[in-house]
């Protein structure tokens, strides 16, 4: 019988590898079969060149599944990393974001994540990203509100004339 090939294996195995990264059951069946072959006489870093992984990831799955049993292929819960600011400084940030950001010493009309990065830094002496700070304003319940631009010298009658939904 002739041996079977992939075209592009070495494209093919990122794209399997990450497939298996994408949930949780396949990470949880993926380091079964790790223990497996590992029981089946296998050492941790053979098994870890056959699956694509660490040596040592190999053997932290062994050692959860000996002290576990099969829960300890399982994934724990994962903290992520600690906040910056803390409960007082959220509600601060809360009320402040209910202001103008003029009224609090900050230039414009409207807040965005550049300007809420500014006054975060100016008043905790924190520096967060435009992006986390973009976060905060969903994790506090806001959202972007642009107001539409007008330009000056329009007649407002010719205007709703053009609309598209407009009742001529």
């Amino acid at each position: 019988m002739r041996a079977l090939t992939i075209a592009d294996s070495a494209t093919m195995i990122l794209g399997l590898q990450d497939e298996i990264r994408r949930s949780e059951e396949s990470r949880y069946d993926h380091r079964l079969h790790g223990v497996l072959l590992v029981a089946q006489g296998m050492t941790c870093p053979e098994v870890a060149k056959l699956l694509g992984d660490a040596p040592r990831s190999v053997e932290y799955w062994v050692q959860g599944f000996e002290r576990r049993g099969l829960a300890g292929l399982r994934e724990g819960e994962r903290s992520g990393r600690p906040s910056r600011l803390n409960e007082k400084q959220l509600k601060e940030i809360n009320s402040a974001l209910r202001q103008m950001p003029r009224d609090m010493g900050l230039g414009g009309n409207l807040w965005d994540g550049k300007t809420l990065a500014a006054w975060i830094a100016q008043r905790y002496k924190i520096d967060l990203g435009v992006r986390q700070c973009q976060r905060l304003f969903r994790q506090l319940g806001f959202r972007l509100r642009k107001p539409r631009p007008r330009i000056a010298q329009a007649d407002p009658v010719r205007q709703k004339a053009h609309k598209k939904n407009s009742k001529r």
